[in-house]
C-alpha cells in the first residue's frame, strides 16, 4: 500500500530519470572529418588540433580523411550521413562557401551544416619552378596575355582553394589560364618543378616547406599584406592586380540539428584548442590570420563568404565549374 511517506519519493522519480538516462557529452570517442588529401594544410593542422580538443572534451578525437570533389565528399558525409549528435565534426574550408554558387552539389552546405568556430585563414603562395622564366606575377600575366590558354596552373582538384585562387586571378586580370587539376597539392609539385606546369597557388602552410627547401621559387602571396614569414615576397595585389585577395580559411562545422549542449561543448573545445601554444605555433608557421573562434562570429564570417562568391559568379568575374 502507498503511504504518505512514499509519495514524495515516487513524485521525484520522473524528474531524476532523464538526468540518469542521459550521459554528459561526450561519453565516447569523436571523429574529425578532414575532406582533403593527406599532407595538406588541413590534414597537418587537424593532427595538432585533435589532441588539444581531446584534452578539453575528455575523450579521443580521431582524424578521418575523406578527400575528393574539392572537399564536398567529406562535407556531404557530415551534412547528410553522420548523425546530428555532435560526435562527428567537419574541418571545413572555403569550398563549403563557394560550392553553392559554383557547383551543383548533392547536399546543402549552408543549411545542412552549422558553423561551430573558426581556426584561421591561410593565404596562398604563388610558386614556380626554380628554372622558370617567370620571376614575378607580372611576368605570368604578360605571358598569359601573349599566349592565351597556354599558361597552366595546377590545383588540388576542381573547387579547391588552389583552383579558385587561379580562377580569381584569371578573372581579375582578364586572362585565360589553363587549369590542370590533381589529387592533392603534393601531386602537383613534381610537374611544377619539371616545368610541365607554369605555376601553382598553394596554401602557404604546404608551400612554405617547398620554398624553404629550394624546390620551388615564390613570386607572390595572396594576402592583402606581405607575410611576416616571407617579407621579401610581394603580394599579388602589389604586382598589378589591385584588390586581389584570396585565403584558405579553416573552421569547424557540425551537422545541422546538433543538440545545444553538445554544440556548446564543442564550441568551447575549439576555442580553447586554437588558443594553445601548439596550435598557435602551427598557425604562425602557416602565416595564418585569426578569424572568429566563437560560433556566432564564425557563422557571420561564413555567410559573408557565401555571399561574396555568389556575387562573383553573378557578376561573371568567376565562372561556374563544369559538371
Amino acid at each position: 500500500m502507498l503511504t504518505r511517506r512514499s509519495l514524495p519519493l515516487i513524485a521525484a522519480i520522473p524528474l531524476a530519470a532523464p538526468g540518469i538516462a542521459r550521459a554528459a557529452f561526450p561519453d565516447r570517442t569523436m571523429t574529425m572529418i578532414v575532406p582533403y588529401a593527406p599532407g595538406g594544410s588541413a590534414d597537418v593542422l587537424a593532427r595538432v588540433l585533435a589532441p588539444e580538443m581531446a584534452k578539453v572534451l575528455g575523450h579521443s578525437v580521431v582524424v578521418e580523411l575523406r578527400p575528393g570533389a574539392g572537399g564536398h565528399i567529406g562535407g556531404a558525409y557530415v551534412a547528410v550521413t553522420a548523425r546530428a549528435d555532435g560526435y562527428t565534426l567537419l574541418l571545413g574550408s572555403v569550398s563549403a562557401a563557394t560550392g553553392p554558387a559554383l557547383q551543383n552539389l548533392n547536399y546543402d552546405p549552408v543549411n545542412g551544416l552549422t558553423p561551430l568556430g573558426g581556426i584561421g585563414t591561410v593565404p596562398n603562395m604563388m610558386v614556380v619552378s626554380p628554372q622558370s622564366p617567370f620571376h614575378s606575377v607580372q611576368d605570368v600575366i604578360a605571358a598569359a596575355r601573349a599566349r592565351p590558354g597556354e599558361i597552366t596552373y595546377g590545383s588540388s582538384g576542381p573547387g579547391t582553394g588552389s583552383h579558385l585562387a587561379g580562377e580569381l586571378l584569371g578573372a581579375m586580370t582578364d586572362t585565360r589560364l589553363l587549369h590542370v587539376p590533381y589529387r592533392g597539392s603534393g601531386a602537383v609539385y613534381p610537374d611544377l618543378i619539371s616545368q610541365r606546369l607554369s605555376f601553382l597557388l598553394d596554401a602557404m602552410g604546404s608551400a612554405s616547406g617547398q620554398v624553404m627547401g629550394g624546390s620551388v621559387r615564390a613570386i607572390g602571396v595572396s594576402s592583402p599584406e606581405r607575410s611576416p614569414v616571407f617579407p621579401a615576397v610581394p603580394t599579388i595585389a602589389e604586382q598589378g592586380v589591385p584588390d586581389y585577395a584570396f585565403s584558405l580559411w579553416l573552421g569547424f562545422f557540425t551537422r545541422a540539428g546538433t543538440p545545444p549542449d553538445a554544440f556548446a561543448r564543442l564550441e568551447e573545445a575549439n576555442r580553447i584548442a586554437v588558443a594553445t601554444p601548439a596550435v598557435q605555433e602551427r598557425l604562425r608557421q602557416a602565416s595564418a590570420i585569426a578569424i572568429p573562434t566563437d560560433a556566432a562570429g564564425f557563422s557571420a564570417f561564413f555567410r559573408a563568404e557565401v555571399a561574396r562568391w555568389a556575387e562573383l559568379v553573378r557578376s561573371g568575374r568567376v565562372r561556374r565549374l563544369e559538371g
